[in-house]
Parts: structure tokens; C-alpha cells; sequence
């Protein structure tokens, strides 16, 4: 099917209204699921009929306004669903395929995409931060007036239009909320261990911050199989989680520097600054800290400067696990295929669409790993 022959759509889907409202989110509810016009893909884009998108704390950080976007927005990008339809210019891609959306679209020409990962693209963090797809488009519309898209996928909703490159194929064999989980969730705190720190069988590896990305970043170090490796959470339940994940041990944030745990390598996940001082103060001499958090734009962490030089340290920051989806997401595939990255373990719940508000709740109050929004022919 070609995009020529697709009609503009009507779909179902969960709309950011406000980014100033209190929680509990299931009471102030600043998330209204409407219906919305989808228009067909233009050069470059595909049309994806989702089957499963969950929840994540980038989506969180736009409805309690961490994230300043143009509203109104269809929220969601942590996701997985079947091509449908493509546009003009779609080579790599094709309908029936089931895909992983990742939430940084790549031109592939600017300086940034020639990092092979290292830093996000300048085109698609443009278009993230304006609401648009890669190119500028907008296919999204409530009653006539315009709906803006959330990092280029707008996931929360039964179908959606997107860039190309803001796919990955994956097989059949690939369960949607498990593929769902390998655009972000695992992308970002795997990625951090293949991409950054690269541990090595001698290696201790500490995880600060045990939600979605810390727990997907201890699972993978666990199939990179290093020496050790180290939970840190200010949460018991998570804690306890950690180590049925494959950790050797687990402290609390304050019990990991009192008792002066040491870490060749460690990557802090919870997008905390009191998080990040955790992470610097726990890693050792020559070691490499890999933040992937993202706090508040006005959080602030102290630091000891000389620490880093006298000690020989890398401080590293990783956004998307500095990775290349089409190059990582096939080995993350794999490992999974292997049986050694259980993804399936950091799904808490699944849940129905008009739950969101609610399910937002206990994603901000640390409640649940990824609740994931499984859609239904």
C-alpha cells in the first residue's frame, strides 16, 4: 500500500492539554483521550498501526512541565506496531513489517548524526523540541485545529504517522510490548554500557536509580557479564527488585557512600542531581560515570573537580545511550533472542488507554517499571 491510496484517518489517542496541573494526575486528569485526524505519510514517513506503547519519564517530564512543549500534544514514544502504509521515498522499510519507534529521528548529514551516536542529531532535536516530524510535519488534528506530535512518534493513540528513520525493523518472534521496550527503555540504559562504558569481565558496574532505564541497564550488564554488579536505590522494593534482576548487591544511596562502595563504571538513571553526586561519589579511581537522567533544566549537582583530574575520571553524558538504533536495537534483539536481556521482566503491568492518568501517578510516585498501553484489533 502506497501512501498515494491512504485517506486521512480518524484515531483514538491520549492528548496533553496542560503541563501545569497537580497530581494526582487521575484527579486533575491533564490528559484527555480524544479523537483526532491523522493525515497519510508524506516523503520519508510511515504509517503504523501501534500495537503496544508504554509509559516513560520522559513522557512524564512534559505533563509536569520539566519539559516546556507546544501544546496541545499526543503524547507517547516508547513503542512498537506494524507499517501499514509508506510514503514516497521509503526504501528500508515495508508494509507488514513490525517496527520499534525510537524517539530521535536522524537526518544522517549533519556533524551530530556523523558522531555515529555519540550526539543526539541537530535537525531531529529540533523537530523534537517544536513538535513536528523530522521534516517539519505535523499530521495531527482535533476539530480542525492543530495537535503537535511528542518526539516524533506520538504513541499514545491506535495509529500514527512518523520519519523513517524513527523505525526499526525486528522480527515476528518479538513480542510488541517486549519490542516496545527496546526503542527506549533498554536503548537508553543498555545502550550507556555498549555504547559508553564498554565494561569488561573485571569490571564492577553500579546502577544509580533502579526505574525503567536503570533496571534495563542492570539487565544488560548483566548479559555483558562484568564482575560485579551493584543496585543503588533509595527505595527498598527496589533494592529487593535489583537483586532478583541479577545484582550482587544493593545499598541505598546514603549506605553505598558511608560504607565506601567503589565502581569501575557507573551510570546514574534517575535524572536526580542528588543521584548524579551518588554516582561521582562512588566511582572509583580511573573509573567512568555515565549519566543518562534528565533532570530539571535548573538542577544543579556539587562536585569536586579535582577529583576528576587527580583521579583520572570520565564523566560521560549519554542521551539515548549514545546509540544508533538501527545499528543497537538488532543486538539488543539478539541478546534477547539469547535469552540473556529478560525484557519481558521490567513490564510491571499492562493497561488499558483511558488508565493513563492514573498509571502517570504511579510512574511520578516510583511505583512501577514500564506499564505498558497494549492496543487490540
Amino acid at each position: 500500500m502506497s501512501a498515494q491510496t491512504v485517506a486521512p484517518m480518524t484515531i483514538k489517542g491520549a492528548i496533553l492539554e496542560t503541563s501545569d496541573a497537580p497530581r494526582p494526575y487521575a484527579e486533575s486528569r491533564p490528559i484527555r483521550i480524544g479523537t483526532l485526524e491523522l493525515t497519510p505519510p508524506g516523503a520519508d514517513e510511515i504509517l503504523v498501526k501501534v500495537e503496544a506503547a508504554s509509559l516513560c519519564h520522559s513522557d512524564l517530564s512534559v505533563i509536569n512541565g520539566n519539559r516546556r512543549r507546544p501544546l496541545p500534544m499526543l503524547l507517547g514514544h516508547e513503542s512498537s506496531g506494524r507499517i501499514v502504509a509508506v510514503g514516497p521515498g521509503v526504501t528500508e522499510l515495508a508494509v507488514g513489517q513490525r517496527v520499534v519507534l525510537t524517539f530521535m529521528p536522524r537526518c544522517g548529514e549533519c556533524d551530530a548524526c556523523r558522531t555515529q551516536g555519540r550526539i543526539p542529531c541537530t535537525r531531529g532535536s529540533a523537530s523534537n523540541g517544536a513538535g513536528t516530524l523530522l521534516d517539519g510535519d505535523v499530521h495531527l488534528s482535533e476539530c480542525g485545529h492543530t495537535v503537535m506530535h511528542h518526539l516524533g512518534v506520538s504513541a499514545f493513540a491506535d495509529h500514527l504517522v512518523a520519519h523513517q528513520s524513527s523505525a526499526v525493523p525486528v522480527g515476528d518472534d518479538v513480542p510488541p510490548d517486549v519490542a516496545a521496550l527496546l526503542g527506549c527503555a533498554v536503548l537508553t540504559g543498555g545502550g550507556a554500557l555498549l555504547n559508553e562504558a564498554r565494561p569488561t569481565e573485571g569490571d564492577t558496574v553500579a546502577i544509580v536509580g533502579l526505574g525503567g532505564v536503570g533496571m534495563a541497564a542492570l539487565i544488560t550488564a548483566k548479559a555483558l557479564r562484568p564482575k560485579r554488579i551493584v543496585a543503588i536505590d533509595a527505595l527498598p522494593e527496589k533494592l529487593t527488585q535489583g537483586l532478583e534482576m541479577g545484582a550482587d548487591q544493593a545499598f541505598t544511596p546514603e549506605d553505598a557512600v558511608a560504607q565506601g562502595l567503589k565502581a569501575d563504571i557507573v551510570i546514574e538513571c534517575a535524572g536526580h542531581p542528588k543521584a548524579f553526586e551518588t554516582a561521582f561519589a562512588i566511582t572509583a579511581p580511573g573509573g567512568t560515570t555515565v549519566t543518562v537522567g534528565l533532570p530539571a533544566p535548573d538542577a544543579r549537582s556539587q562536585i569536586s573537580p579535582l577529583l576528576v583530574t587527580a583521579e583520572a575520571r570520565r564523566i560521560v553524558g549519554s542521551y539515548l545511550g549514545s546509540s544508533v538504533p538501527r545499528r543497537d536495537i538488532p543486538f539488543l534483539e539478539k541478546l534477547w533472542r539469547e535469552g540473556r536481556l529478560p525484557v519481558e521482566r521490567l513490564i510491571s503491568r499492562h493497561i488499558e488507554l483511558d488508565q493513563i492518568n492514573a498509571a502517570f501517578d504511579a510512574l511520578a510516585s516510583g511505583d512501577q517499571l514500564r506499564q505498558v498501553i497494549m492496543f487490540q484489533d
